[in-house]
């Protein structure tokens, strides 16, 4: 097969969400897959930890940018000369009129939940091109059943159609050997002088962290020395957090780190008293394999996609209830440490079951479900249009 992937969203800097998806399933294909061609559309050079050029895995660069979902890779699809049998877009848009049968990865769908949470222009564009993009893929791939049953709801598609390729952990996340000098290392950089409790993710509203602020207010009145730390870029509707810290005088018990490098992530997480993760709503949700990969006790919501991912090793909690919020931090500060063995050991057990291979395995095994686009051409065309060195049509890209 020749199977393109629009690999903008990998090819980021500071990765989050389908950033971070996108990027470890075209990493884990090329390790995967040295049997089917594979070309990587980008508007942009790719980074240098994307997988190198290599016979059958091929970076094509081309603009203009603007638009270039919608209009350049649409009519680069079209005009190339080695044409494909399988498009793959691991975000929710994909190419506009496109002439290849495409396979389209949905993370969540919280915009059609709270729409009121996204600017206009912004909100048109998701559900629009979304819209679009699913009703013309032959296949969608979701990151959790939760998703699966989000997406059959909304767009009405049946079971069949929809594979659930849960996400997995980077690789030091399993490796790594915690060495303290490092955690402290970390602590001294953002200013961490105690306990802390971790909350690491995009600032925006679905993530609950005024809510979280809500239950540090009635945490410290029986731990008055515990430290909250919110790490994570800036999103939007950010402001309202910012102000519940000052409302509630907490200045000195939450930082804000920002972004964190991949990194330093473990050994921040590493030195947490508990990891929380208080969201209404999750696609997935890797943090919360991550802390637990490293033997941290996760305190998460029980709504959505994550009791899939914390299993019977998660503290659960409603996330609309701040006291019910503390009231489970408290339980996992209070733990023994042979019960904090325990809850590490069943963490560790849990998060083994995520890994990029199995995810981009599933993928791959969808994108060979997909019908090629020239199966019913004559078999001497289709070698013509393979354009592989040696044989007709050349070895061109374009």
């Amino acid at each position: 097969m020749i199977i393109g992937i629009d690999g903008n969203e990998a090819n980021q800097k500071n990765r989050v969400g389908v950033g971070q998806f996108a990027f470890n399933v075209i990493r884990e294909l090329e390790k995967l897959d040295k049997i089917n061609r594979y070309f990587i559309y980008l508007a942009n050079e790719p980074l240098l930890d994307l997988p190198r050029a290599r016979t059958n895995w091929e970076y094509l660069i081309f603009g203009p940018t603007h638009l270039w979902t919608q209009i350049a890779l649409p009519a680069r699809l079209f005009l190339q000369k080695e044409k494909l049998d399988v498009f793959y877009c691991p975000s929710h848009y994909a190419p506009r009129f496109s002439p290849v049968p495409t396979v389209v990865s949905i993370m969540d769908l919280w915009h059609h939940r709270h729409p009121e949470q996204f600017a206009k222009k912004d909100l048109y564009q998701l559900i629009n091109w979304e819209k679009y993009s699913v009703k013309n893929a032959s296949r969608i791939v979701t990151i959790s059943e939760f998703s699966k049953s989000e997406i059959m709801k909304y767009y009405k598609l049946p079971a069949d159609k929809i594979t659930v390729a849960y996400p997995g952990l980077d690789e030091r996340y399993k490796d790594i050997k915690i060495q303290r000098y490092k955690v402290k290392q970390i602590e001294e950089k953002f200013k961490i002088c105690g306990d802390y409790i971790l909350y690491l993710g995009t600032l925006q509203p679905k993530k609950n962290l005024v809510g979280l602020i809500q239950a540090l207010n009635i945490l410290i009145s029986q731990y008055p020395d515990i430290l909250l730390v919110i790490s994570g870029k800036r999103g939007w509707l950010y402001e309202e957090i910012f102000q519940k810290v000052k409302e509630l005088k907490l200045e000195e018990k939450v930082i804000f780190t920002d972004f964190v490098d991949e990194a330093e992530k473990p050994y921040l997480m590493a030195g947490a008293k508990c990891f929380v993760l208080p969201s209404f709503y999750e696609g997935f949700g890797i943090p919360v394999a991550e802390a637990m990969s490293l033997g941290v006790p996760a305190a998460i919501s029980n709504t959505s996609s994550l009791p899939e991912v914390g299993g019977e090793a998660g503290f659960y909690f409603d996330p609309e209830k701040p006291e019910e919020i503390a009231q489970t931090l408290i339980k996992v500060i209070k733990l023994s440490p042979s019960d904090r063995e325990r809850v590490a050991k069943a963490g560790k057990e849990q998060s083994n079951k995520f890994s990029w291979e199995k995810c981009a395995g599933q993928v791959l095994k969808s994108i060979k479900s997909v019908k090629p686009a020239r199966q019913d051409l004559p078999a001497g065309q289709r070698l013509a249009l393979s354009g592989r060195p040696g044989e007709a049509g050349g070895s061109e890209s374009l």
